[in-house]
């Protein structure tokens, strides 16, 4: 592990985490004005970040196609954004359950828990705004969401949190500033943008905290989870059924998307971040790398 991470005190952390989050802290039930008529014309992500943009596949479809296409493309990742929030509550709950209430580390994780409900609630009125499924994962990956909060612990567990949350984060912002993209889905991601720092900051520390105490074989064991559950946050983004929206069905489009280079360079693209600092922590190694060039991650 890198010697440039340092383990700072973790009560000092999460004191200065809770005052942010009193000072900074959004309801999307008033924050965001739901009635607002959606914008004509507007794409819901940028369309060089939809999975099939480059693709023959993606020069068949009118604009309009195109448009209703990023319209489930947001609606997927917003509705697997809510399934990530929901495994990481119930894993900040296990956490705070054998945890000293007293302690601002242990009301940091209720305060995270209750940021992550008002995003979850945010994510859903999104999706039902925009006129969309529900997508969220496929079923066996559902299935598999339901042991994760049971079985991965330590730093793999606040990990692989962080691989989803900062792909998101990356991508939101990409989309926040992009006068382009739908006014609505600018302002959610705005506001989980802001909120999720806190949360990043939170989950950055206790990895290289618990990195910190952990020796060669339980190096080697979170290297191989945080990577395979990373896939599957990468594989998880984009339901293959949104494909059946613009007349595509969804195995042509799945199997477009994961050899559509520009999909990769976007799954790369927001990695980046979170690669460079697992890298320095010492999570990415040989047990996992199969899976970190299965998702692109890594080339």
């Amino acid at each position: 592990m890198s010697r440039a991470l340092q383990v700072n005190d973790r009560e000092k952390t999460a004191g200065r985490l809770l005052n942010s989050s009193a000072r900074n802290s959004y309801d999307p039930e008033v924050d965001v004005d739901w009635d607002a008529p959606l914008a004509e014309g507007k794409p819901f992500i940028p369309f060089h970040r939809s999975s099939l943009y480059g693709t023959p596949l993606w020069d068949r479809l009118s604009d309009e196609q195109r448009i209703e296409l990023t319209k489930h493309e947001f609606a997927s990742i917003a509705s697997n954004g809510l399934w990530f929030e929901v495994l990481l509550m119930q894993m900040l709950l296990k956490e705070f359950y054998d945890s000293d209430p007293r302690t601002n580390h242990a009301q940091y994780a209720l305060t995270e828990v209750a940021d992550e409900c008002r995003h979850s609630t945010m994510f859903a009125k999104a999706v039902d705004r925009v006129g969309a499924p529900a997508y969220g994962p496929l079923p066996l990956l559902k299935l598999g969401g339901r042991i994760l909060p049971a079985t991965l612990r330590g730093p793999s567990a606040y990990a692989s949190i962080l691989v989803a949350e900062e792909i998101l984060d990356r991508y939101q912002r990409d989309q926040m500033n992009d006068p382009e993209v739908q006014p609505l889905v600018r302002m959610i991601n705005r506001i989980h943008v802001l909120e999720e720092a806190r949360h990043v900051t939170f989950a950055r520390e206790e990895v290289v905290r618990r990195m910190a105490e952990c020796n060669a074989a339980e190096r080697a064991y979170h290297q191989f989870w945080t990577a395979l559950v990373s896939y599957a946050i990468c594989f998880s983004l984009i339901n293959p059924h949104v494909y059946k929206a613009v007349g595509i069905r969804p195995r042509d489009g799945l199997e477009a998307a994961w050899r559509n280079p520009n999909w990769r360079d976007t799954l790369h693209w927001g990695g980046e971040k979170i690669m460079s600092f697992l890298d320095e922590a010492g999570l990415v190694g040989k047990p996992g790398m199969y899976w970190w060039k299965k998702a692109y991650l890594i080339r």
